[in-house]
Order: structure tokens, then C-alpha cells, then sequence
């Protein structure tokens, strides 16, 4: 009897032992309440439609199960928003996170706060700015770090250099600066590229991988395996030197604070002594008046230092006249900072909105030529064009002067936050003021290899009526070509990076691009490569989609609801394509491109577009064939 007792004793233990557990240990179908949260922080996820309790979540799109673990694999699917690190705290057990190739964009999320991941995949997106030192501290396990092809600035974070475990590291195609940090992993770095940053000074021997193309596009760096050695100095010597400078600068900041604190003495008396004398004055008379503080706006005269040559110079003839300095002293505001300089929204007092541009990368001309070049700009008109209204000339910098335009660019309503939510009428109008505005400029400009030269959705504006204005055009002949050869989007034409000639038929690439990107709503790769000659990355998917998967995946989710207006959206398709043709001889020219774009309608006719074999009206049940997309460019 006693031993029954015991026995169903040990059973009851067990049991309960069994059931706590179960409750300490999240079950798989809690994991599938998380990611569905975790997916409510996302933007244009479509790809992530199967997310639902109905299958495992092992089934799920970008979700892998193995060796009791979770691996987030959401790559190539168009996704921007936020990673919502609070939620994927929830996982069980949460390993590696892959975003490669989407449109996320800002900051670094604090992946150190999932201390158990052993993989992080934030390759071919839009982060930026600079990691703090301590983002990767307590990351003990992670031993693969893909961060290149981003916008990062900044040094690189020393906790990163600290990972114990850390086998692949691939940093390149940032901005990131300064030296490069000693690593202190126990194994010996298995894949290892920060090539094209801005790092400098002596690479260290434990980030010495024997491979030169590791660091190549670093101009600063040197020391093996460069063949470049670095210039011997004192240890002691820079360090006394670096003592004077510490001590120089305190110094003079002592002087400056103790000048700045008397004079705000003398001035606060100054104004006490004012205030008193009109209190006086207003005693047995109309009470004070006191003005409201004006809301605080950017001071362009700090921004822009006037120096010689101080005119503004106006180039549209109809424009409201004001001069250098009631563009200085208007109410500004910053819309962005980019690789050729800073962009401001200014008010002028009783005058108008304009936009400034500020080039520090245009001298390789004189004044001269500079202004003859800027009133050639300033003669021009169309409606698809954003007419430049002055510039101001110095030597170190330049401004230029256009029109506002409310509506903000293309670029903003096809990756902002909540999708682009344009139509196909609207797509197709934007593709056909575009490509109306390319063609004005070749027109008036016959004698130029490049009409446009930096043609993208950043620099497509969108007036009210969602007309499309460009921007930014007719900069090649006067930007300094180290610069424009980095930055500037024809010079990542597949024909530059071999010969270093762009033609007129890049300028045709940049408008095949953009219109793929119309078309399938996702962010060209070829915008945020640095130096030239970009590969044409969305070019190739789309190819690679239409080909080999149904066809209708390339489309953006946005347009797909069009009724009737399927195969003009498939001719479309297919001139993009043409216009992204890696061989210059087949690449369409900039007349043929037009003349094609020009008879395309909103819907579907009975009228057949040349050649196109009127297959469009499954093109969405099946890949498209060679014989789909060959037909015979226009006379």
C-alpha cells in the first residue's frame, strides 16, 4: 500500500514538472502569434501573405526551422517599415535575421538586445548614419555580420571588433571613416571586405586577411597587404603633438567662454537699462507692445558665406526678382543632404518659395563658362522640366535657384512608408513626362553626350496634378568628373565602367531603370552604389522574374488591380527592359524609346503595339519567352 502511495506520488511530481515546463517554453504556435505582430510593423509585404495560422510557420515565407531554432530569411521582397526588435525579443529562440536587398532605411536597430544571434544579413538596404561603439556588445555568439551596401557613416564600432566568435564581416560600400580597429576574435577571419569606405591610416595585423581587394577604394589605408606603405613617424612625437593641440583647443575655448559670459553681462544690463528708461517713458502713455518671438528658422548667411562675387544671377526671364541677400536672410528649412551638397526649401520675405542647391563640386570651370552654361539652363522651357530661376557663383561653391514644387519626388511616394498607392494612369503619365522631358533636352542640346546625366526618382518631381518635373539636369559639363564619375547615375551604366564613355544611349539606361522601378515598386540597388559602374541589379531580377517565374510577380501589388490595362503595362515592361539592354548597339536610342512610350494608353485596345504578338493578356499566368520579348524597334 505504501509503496501505490509512492508511486502515484512520483507520478503527480512528474506531471507538474512536465506542465511547468510547458508553460516556461513558448510553443510553436505563440512563435506564429509573434511574427504575425512583427509583420504588422512592416510595409509592402506582400511577400509575406502566407503568414497565417492555418500552416506552420516552418511553411512560412522567410521563416526557416533547424536544429531548434528560428531563422528569419526575409530577403529580395521589397519590405520597408520597421524591424520591431521589442517583438522579436518574444521568439523562443531567434538565431539569425536576414533583411538582404529590401528598402529599409535609418538607423540600425538594436539587434545587441537578441544576445543569442549567431547571423545578421542587413546587406543591399537604405541604413544610415553611424553605429554607436556599443551596438554589438553582448552579441557572444555572433560569428556572421553582413552590413555592405548601406549608407553607414562614422568609425567602425569597436564591440563589433570585439565579437569573439566573428568568422564573415562584410562592411563594404559604406562610408564608414577613421582607422580600422584591432580584432580580437579567437578564429581567424573567414570572409573579410571593407573595400570602398573612407577608412584610413595603418591596417592592423589581426585585420590583415592577405587579400589587397579587401581594402581597395580606402585611399587613406596603408600598410600590407597594400602595396602601400605607410610613412614611418615618432609614437612619442604624435603623441606631444596631439598633448599641444588638446591643450591649444581648451585654451582657446576657456578664453572664448569667459568673452562669451562678460559680454552677455554687459549686454543683459544693457538691456535691463532700456527696459527701464522705456517704462518710464510709457508710464502716463499706451502700455508697452511687446512682439512675439518669430518661430525659429535655418540662418542661410551661416550656412553660405558671401564672398566675392556677390550677385545673384537670374536666368528665367519671368521670375520674381530679390537679391543674394533676402535669399540669405529667408526662412529655410533643410530637405536633404546628398553626395553633391545640401538642398534647402527658402521663403523669401514677400517673394517666393524657391529651392537652393548647394554645389561644392563644380570647378572645373571659370566664371565665364559657368554662367554661359547656366543661362543656356535657364533659356530652356517645358513643362516636364523644373526651370532653374538664378544661381550665384563662387569659387569654392555654387547656388542654384529653382522653383518649388509641393508634392515631393518620385522616389518619396514609391518607398515612403505607406507605399506608393499610384495607379496605372498615373505610372503611365509620370513615364510619359519623363520621357517628353529627356527628349526636349536632346533636342536643345544635340551637341551633348549626356542631356541629363543624373537621371532617377529623386530627381523626378510631382507638381499638384502629378505632372512629372526633372530635375538636376544639364550638371555633367560643369561637375568636377571624379565627382560625377562616383555619384552620378549614368556613370553607372554597365558601358562607363568598361570604357568610361557615357553616350547618349546611358542616359536611355537611367530612363530604362526608372521606369522598372515604376513598374515594380522596389528600390534600385544602382542608386546607393558608390563609384561607377553599378551593376544593374533590378535590370537583372526583372529579367530573371519574367523569364523563369510568372510573369505578374514583377509588378508592383499597387497596379495590379487596373482592369484592363494589363498588356499596356506589359509593353511597358518590355521597353524597360530594351532600354536596360547591357549591349549599347541593341539598346534602343532615346527617339525609339519616346516613340514607343508615346503609344502606350491607359487601357488595353484593340490597336496591336508592333510586333508585341498579343500575348499580353495572360502574361500573368506564365513566364514570358523569348519570342514574347523580341520585336522590331521603331524607324
Amino acid at each position: 500500500m505504501a509503496y501505490h502511495k509512492a508511486y502515484r506520488g512520483l507520478l503527480i511530481m512528474l506531471l507538474a514538472f512536465v506542465v511547468a515546463v510547458g508553460f516556461l517554453q513558448p510553443s510553436l504556435g505563440d512563435d506564429a502569434q509573434v511574427l504575425i505582430k512583427f509583420k504588422s510593423f512592416l510595409s509592402n509585404a506582400g511577400a509575406l501573405n502566407n503568414w497565417n495560422d492555418s500552416i506552420s510557420i516552418c511553411d512560412w515565407n522567410g521563416v526557416r526551422c533547424r536544429k531548434g531554432g528560428i531563422h528569419l530569411k526575409l530577403e529580395k521582397m521589397g519590405l520597408s517599415g520597421t524591424i520591431d526588435i521589442d517583438t522579436l525579443l518574444e521568439l523562443s529562440n531567434l538565431q539569425s535575421v536576414s533583411v538582404k536587398d529590401n528598402n529599409f532605411e535609418g538607423k540600425m536597430p538594436s539587434f545587441n538586445r537578441i544576445g543569442r544571434l549567431k547571423g545578421l544579413y542587413l546587406s543591399h538596404n537604405k541604413f544610415s548614419g553611424d553605429i554607436p561603439d556599443n551596438a554589438f556588445e553582448g552579441m557572444k555568439y555572433l560569428s556572421k555580420v553582413y552590413l555592405d551596401e548601406n549608407e553607414f557613416t562614422g568609425h567602425i564600432p569597436s564591440s563589433l571588433a570585439e565579437l569573439p566568435n566573428l568568422l564573415d564581416l562584410d562592411l563594404h560600400s559604406n562610408r564608414f571613416e577613421g582607422n580600422i580597429p584591432e580584432f580580437r576574435t579567437k578564429n581567424k577571419l573567414r570572409l573579410f571586405n571593407l573595400s570602398n569606405n573612407l577608412l584610413e591610416g595603418e591596417i592592423p595585423g589581426s585585420a590583415n586577411v592577405g587579400d589587397p581587394s579587401a581594402y581597395e577604394g580606402n585611399k587613406g589605408l596603408c600598410g600590407k597587404p597594400l602595396n602601400n606603405p605607410c610613412k614611418k613617424s615618432s609614437r612619442k612625437r604624435d603623441l606631444l603633438i596631439t598633448a599641444i593641440v588638446v591643450v591649444a583647443v581648451i585654451f582657446l575655448a576657456s578664453i572664448l567662454a569667459a568673452t562669451f559670459v562678460v559680454h552677455r553681462r554687459r549686454r543683459r544690463r544693457s538691456q535691463m537699462t532700456k527696459t527701464t528708461v522705456q517704462q518710464v517713458q510709457h508710464q502716463n502713455s499706451a502700455p508697452l507692445v511687446i512682439k512675439k518671438e518669430e518661430a525659429p528658422s535655418l540662418d542661410l548667411t551661416a550656412e553660405f558665406k558671401t564672398g566675392e562675387n556677390g550677385d545673384l544671377n537670374f536666368v528665367k526671364r519671368d521670375a520674381e526678382r530679390f537679391d543674394l541677400q533676402d535669399l540669405l536672410r529667408a526662412s529655410a528649412e533643410v530637405l536633404g543632404s546628398g553626395s553633391f551638397g545640401s538642398t534647402y526649401k527658402a521663403i523669401v520675405l514677400n517673394g517666393p518659395a524657391v529651392v537652393v542647391k548647394r554645389f561644392k563640386h563644380m570647378n572645373n570651370l571659370g566664371k565665364e563658362e559657368f554662367s554661359e552654361h547656366m543661362r543656356r539652363l535657364g533659356s530652356l522651357s517645358h513643362p516636364n522640366l523644373l526651370p532653374l530661376v538664378a544661381f550665384h557663383f563662387r569659387k569654392e561653391e555654387k547656388l542654384l535657384v529653382y522653383e518649388f514644387v509641393e508634392n515631393g519626388s518620385l522616389a518619396s511616394h514609391l518607398h515612403g512608408r505607406h507605399g506608393s498607392g499610384l495607379d496605372w494612369p498615373t505610372r503611365l503619365k509620370i513615364t510619359k513626362g519623363v520621357a517628353r522631358g529627356l527628349a526636349y533636352l536632346y533636342r536643345e542640346f544635340p551637341d551633348q553626350k549626356l542631356s541629363h546625366g543624373h537621371l532617377k526618382s529623386s530627381n523626378v518631381l510631382l507638381d499638384q496634378s502629378m505632372e512629372p518635373r526633372l530635375t538636376e539636369y544639364g550638371l555633367v559639363p560643369v561637375m568636377n568628373k571624379s565627382h560625377a564619375q562616383q555619384f552620378m547615375a549614368a556613370y553607372k551604366a554597365p558601358e562607363v565602367n568598361q570604357l568610361d564613355r557615357p553616350n547618349q544611349k546611358t542616359d536611355v539606361w537611367c530612363l530604362g531603370i526608372l521606369i522598372l522601378e515604376l513598374l515594380t515598386g522596389k528600390f534600385p540597388a544602382n542608386y546607393l552604389r558608390h563609384g561607377k559602374g553599378g551593376s544593374s541589379d533590378l535590370a537583372t531580377w526583372v529579367n530573371s522574374v519574367v523569364r523563369e517565374e510568372w510573369t505578374g510577380e514583377v509588378f508592383d501589388k499597387d497596379i495590379l488591380g487596373t482592369r484592363n490595362g494589363e498588356g499596356e503595362m506589359l509593353k511597358l515592361l518590355k521597353i524597360g527592359m530594351y532600354c536596360c539592354e547591357w549591349d549599347v548597339e541593341n539598346r534602343w536610342d532615346w527617339k525609339e524609346t519616346v516613340a514607343k512610350i508615346e503609344e502606350l494608353k491607359e487601357k488595353d485596345s484593340e490597336d496591336d503595339f508592333s510586333s508585341f504578338n498579343n500575348s499580353e493578356a495572360d502574361f500573368s499566368s506564365r513566364p514570358m519567352t523569348d519570342e514574347d520579348l523580341s520585336f522590331t524597334a521603331p524607324n
